[in-house]
């Protein structure tokens, strides 16, 4: 097998060295997408409501450009800045994921990026 680059510029491009996903015979590794506006590289203004949306319509869009979706996604790994967020996070994480939940770990970290409030990342399969 060999690995694959996932890059699209519908969701925020790499700001070090990293790919926005990597694909691995039929999974799809992302890194963690941080609420970047993929058309100006800037950080949403906003509340954890606000930043998550953005993050998971990243998430999904990295996810849609390697062949995979919400319906196909295994683990998810959700970082916090605040877990008095989480109740909010989960309320905008839970429309992606409706029913057939991933498998998740969410932790609350000292710093994120650009001090972000969210960051998730996500293994999936290709269909």
């Amino acid at each position: 097998m060999t690995k694959h680059i996932i890059a699209t510029d519908q969701a925020p491009a790499a700001i070090g060295p990293y790919s926005q996903a990597n694909k691995w015979g039929d999974l799809i590794f992302t890194s963690g997408q941080i609420p970047l506006v993929p058309e100006t590289m800037a950080v949403l203004e906003g509340d954890i409501t606000a930043q998550a949306e953005l993050v998971m319509e990243n998430l999904m869009k990295v996810l849609a450009e390697g062949g995979a979706d919400e319906t196909t996604v295994v683990k998810t790994t959700c970082f916090l800045s605040d877990m008095n967020n989480f109740v909010a996070f989960n309320e905008v994480y839970g429309k992606y994921f409706p029913t057939n939940a991933p498998a998740r770990s969410c932790v609350e970290v000292a710093r994120l990026p650009k001090d972000v409030l969210v960051e998730v990342e996500a293994i999936a399969y290709v269909k």
